[in-house]
């Protein structure tokens, strides 16, 4: 065997394509992983605020997307949440419990990436090389694929598309992928950014700036989908985690509703009022649920002609008009911030070409997809993570 000879060329170092590697390695496979960026696992340093959300206590097939909803089943249930919290434990990883099952690390995400190279390691099969961008991947016959990029040409057996979706460029992310796929016959469902913040170009936008930094609890929803979690108003509109989970359901030209007091059935509250405190002005009584400065703005959009008017002299159809659209306050996006902050890439390989045992194309023999490149895309709470891990797991056992 010449020395640029190889069982498996993993493409790209992030979470599915370093797991890929490793375990392959553990049966004795030997590994090459060519990634672009100038370090490996950037992606993973970056996640969960640095404290990367590597899996969550619940995963279920619904938090998942695909035009396959199916496919997911098979990897996740042969390697579970449970599996990687293990491996977690075993290399002695502090961790706690968020809200919704997340598991973060306590001391950072270079703990999970100092983890899968140190298994790397271990095997004394795995070699990585840095700063090497994949020019293309050719057949060279039935048993060989023949790998160019920047560092020279590679040979193996087996080739792993790992290279993830277009979220976040600047941290490695490209498009090399898909176009591995096409040349191998695959349909790549259209693709487009997922859990990243909305932006707004209306009226909207004026009072999303004013409101810049502050959150609240609110209820987001449309047809497809409803989340309760914090929302963040930013200078460009709105984002947190009810925001960025809702943008996976939404397309340009919808609009979806806002729930700013889910937890309280306001009618109820103000008739209450009402008969109480009848001197009590509206956002006196709000200011005890949202910060000040939200109410006034929604006091502005909603009540402005009734601002000085006391509960007590409010009608109670009026009430219940007021009620109804702090309930239900509409709003139409003209769009999101894009794969420049999105945290995943929707669409990707159909998955109806790839084998859900072992990520091996139906197209080509030889050829596997693991992690974002695939059209799976998980909720927000560390389930793209948890994709990473188990289709990387499925990929490595046969490949």
């Amino acid at each position: 065997m010449s020395t640029n000879q190889y069982d498996v060329i993993v493409l790209g170092a992030g979470a599915s394509g370093l797991m890929t590697a490793y375990m392959a390695a553990q049966r004795g496979r030997k590994v090459l992983v060519l990634e672009k960026a100038n370090k490996v696992g950037k992606k993973i340093l970056m996640s969960g605020g640095g404290k990367c959300n590597f899996t969550n206590l619940e995963v279920e097939p619904e938090h998942f997307i695909s035009h396959n909803p199916h496919f997911v089943i098979s990897a996740l249930t042969r390697y579970s949440n449970w599996d990687f919290i293990a491996l977690v434990c075993t290399h002695g990883i502090a961790y706690e419990e968020r809200k919704h099952g997340q598991l973060f690390t306590l001391n950072g995400a270079k703990e999970i990436l100092a983890m899968l190279l140190t298994e790397c390691d271990k095997t004394g099969l795995v070699e990585i090389k840095s700063a090497c961008e994949v020019k293309g991947v050719t057949l060279l016959n039935s048993s060989n694929f023949q790998v160019a990029s920047s560092s020279g040409y590679f040979q193996a057996e087996s080739v792993v598309v790992a290279s993830g979706g277009l979220s976040v460029p600047t941290l490695g992310g490209s498009g090399i992928g898909y176009e591995i796929a096409k040349q191998f016959g695959h349909h790549i469902h259209q693709t487009r950014a997922g859990l990243v913040p909305f932006t707004f170009s209306d009226q909207f936008k004026e009072v999303t700036t004013r409101l810049s930094g502050n959150a609240v609890d609110a209820t987001l929803s449309n047809d497809l989908n409803s989340f309760t979690e914090a929302l963040l108003f930013t200078h460009r509109g709105l984002s947190g985690p009810s925001s960025l989970q809702l943008s996976n359901y939404w397309d340009v030209g919808q609009r979806f509703n806002i729930n700013f007091l889910p937890y309280i059935e306001l009618l109820q509250l103000f008739k209450a009022k009402k008969a109480s405190q009848p001197k009590v002005l509206l956002r006196t009584l709000l200011s005890e649920h949202l910060p000040k400065s939200v109410v006034l703005e929604l006091q502005n959009l909603m009540w402005l002609e009734s601002a000085e008017i006391a509960i007590g002299n409010l009608s109670d159809d009026k009430l219940e008009s007021i009620a109804n659209r702090l309930h239900h306050f509409e709003v139409k996006p003209s769009g999101t911030e894009g794969y420049r902050t999105a945290e995943v890439t929707l669409g990707g390989v159909d998955t109806t070409e790839v084998s859900s045992k072992t990520m091996e194309s139906k197209k080509q023999k030889g050829l596997y997809f693991v992690g974002e490149i695939l059209d799976v895309s998980g909720h927000l709470g560390g389930y793209n993570f948890q994709w990473a891990w188990a289709s990387a797991h499925a990929a490595s056992q046969y490949v």
